[in-house]
């Protein structure tokens, strides 16, 4: 999308602070009359006391200068407050927006996505739009309403005034903004992409830190983030560099538009078609009136970086989903799973399933081998509905996936995949996640199944013992075990297990095997290479290259 559609769809954002928007522009406005307007008296006042220009009685003078510098504090307080109150509301509402996005997105379009850049979009490219809701959208109509304000008393003085003045509020808030724009704006978008990615390079590098010292990898590693992070300064540099120009060129021009005021208007004072007054109140009112078309114009290369980041976060909002949630249909009973000539691939010229039929039934254990890539993992997200077949369907009873509530459909299966995502939590709730309502009993019961009891009993804080950021101080078994425990905990009537003893030894393999087998009431699909694992299946399913050989 093009800036102005950006804008656009930023703007429509705005929409339900429209008020307190209109109040800041307000405020702003006078605040920049009152500021411009010290200056102009201040003249009147200096002309008066020489005898040039007696308009008003001194003592006035005075006490309007005394008001204008106390109401330019309070209204630029005023301003600065509520452009940040909508600003903070508008990033509350935002990230809303963005979690409800990753939620609907998730996890088809979110697999295999640079997770380093998405938490760069989630945290830093939304902080930055707190600079185009408070400092861009309320300048941008405090700069118009001023500078029509101020054109009018040009026009007063004379015609010929009014036009310098335009000619420069439109050079200071359009022509230099844009020649910085063009300069910086390939630039604004690669530092952010680059932001995007330096997060998760160092998100891998802490992952796999462990792997960087066991291959004595760490130097290699750290040359790699000292050039991302040179190569990023370098950008940032160049920005700057582009910033440096934009200040010279707006000094620069409020000197010249100063100077052409002063000789046009003495020429005309010379052709007697204005006074003395008028010559000094123009250039007066010309070098103090830029401020707004000013801060107007120094929001250009800051503006880079703040659109770079919008265009980020609205290509993740506006992102099509993949798998739409179905809401509003009929709750249905679980029952047989008929997988009928289905197809899949994660790319068309990759197939993983190919015409595929097969039935899993009710109360059944079944299980399914073949080697690696031969599409048992695909099948079990396919049964969760991450993702609908190219072709064929998959049924519960003789309901399609896309014809049942998502929300309902997910609640009938547990499914325990090869890598057991684990929260920065204590035990208890990283298990309770499975059942939110859980009693102490349910959860014990579950870790009992899952041969987990008696190491949690065993740990100083028992289930209240903290777990590290993404399960780092477990080992693979015990991770394994607490993904079990929660399919366990579950109420769900399916049960999917992708290698779910890979990481176990010999006694806990047992111990879980049985748990499964004594759970009588649900359907269990146990995906496993071992073959002592599938001593619990009532039925074998061989794949192989996406078929039932």
């Amino acid at each position: 999308m093009n800036n102005i559609q950006l804008i656009w769809k930023m703007l429509k954002l705005v929409k339900p602070l429209t008020l307190p928007m209109i109040g800041a522009v307000c405020l702003g406005v006078l605040g920049f009359l009152c500021a411009i307007g010290i200056p102009v008296i201040s003249v009147m006042a200096i002309l008066q006391v020489t005898g040039m220009y007696a308009h008003f009685p001194l003592s006035w003078v005075f006490l309007i200068l005394l008001g204008m510098a106390l109401l330019r504090g309070i209204l630029h307080y005023g301003e600065q407050a509520l452009n940040h109150y909508i600003a903070f509301k508008l990033l509350a509402i935002i990230r809303d927006h963005v979690y409800t996005a990753l939620r609907r997105l998730a996890p088809a379009k979110l697999d295999g996505k640079d997770k380093g850049n998405l938490i760069s979009i989630i945290t830093n490219d939304v902080e930055l739009l707190e600079v185009f809701y408070a400092h861009t959208i309320s300048p941008v109509l405090i700069a118009l309403l001023t500078s029509l304000f101020l054109l009018k008393l040009f026009a007063h003085l004379h015609i010929i005034a009014m036009a310098i003045a335009l000619i420069a509020y439109l050079t200071m808030a359009i022509v230099i903004p844009f020649y910085v724009h063009h300069q910086g704006s390939q630039i604004g978008q690669k530092n952010r992409d680059e932001i995007g990615h330096m997060s998760s390079f160092l998100l891998e590098s802490y992952r796999g830190l462990s792997t960087l010292l066991q291959y004595n990898a760490g130097s290699f590693r750290l040359k790699q983030l000292i050039q991302k992070s040179d190569d990023i300064e370098s950008l940032q540099g160049q920005m700057k560099n582009i910033e440096s120009y934009q200040l010279i060129l707006s000094q620069l021009l409020i000197s010249i538009s100063a100077v052409v005021m002063f000789v046009i208007m003495y020429s005309l004072y010379l052709e007697n078609q204005v006074n003395i007054y008028h010559v000094i109140t123009a250039v007066v009112m010309m070098l103090s009136s830029f401020g707004p078309v000013m801060a107007l114009s120094n929001l250009a290369n800051n503006l880079l970086s703040t659109l770079s980041s919008g265009r980020r976060v609205m290509a993740l909002l506006e992102e099509k989903e993949l798998i739409c949630e179905v809401t509003g249909q009929e709750d249905i009973d679980f029952d047989d799973i008929h997988v009928q000539d289905v197809s899949f691939s994660y790319n068309q010229n990759d197939p993983i399933l190919q015409n595929l039929s097969l039935d899993f039934h009710k109360g059944a254990v079944t299980g399914i081998i073949g080697k690696s890539g031969s599409g048992k993992s695909t099948l079990l997200k396919l049964l969760m509905r991450f993702y609908d077949p190219d072709q064929g369907t998959i049924c519960i009873g003789q309901t399609s996936l896309p014809h049942i509530n998502t929300s309902h459909m997910r609640h009938m299966f547990a499914y325990v995949t090869q890598e057991t995502v684990l929260f920065h939590d204590t035990i208890e709730n990283n298990i309770k996640i499975a059942k939110l309502d859980a009693t102490s009993d349910e959860i014990q019961e579950a870790c009992q199944k899952a041969s987990l009891h008696d190491w949690i009993m065993s740990l100083p804080e028992g289930y209240q013992t903290p777990i590290s950021e993404l399960g780092s101080s477990l080992s693979g078994g015990e991770k394994q075990r607490i993904a079990l425990a929660r399919a366990f905990l579950s109420q769900a009537e399916c049960i999917l297990l992708d290698e779910p003893t890979s990481n176990l030894d010999v006694l806990n393999e047992g111990i879980i095997l049985k748990a499964l087998q004594n759970e009588k009431e649900r359907t269990i699909i146990l995906v496993s290479h071992r073959e002592s694992t599938m001593k619990i299946v009532q039925r074998i399913i061989q794949m192989d290259q996406g078929r039932v050989s």
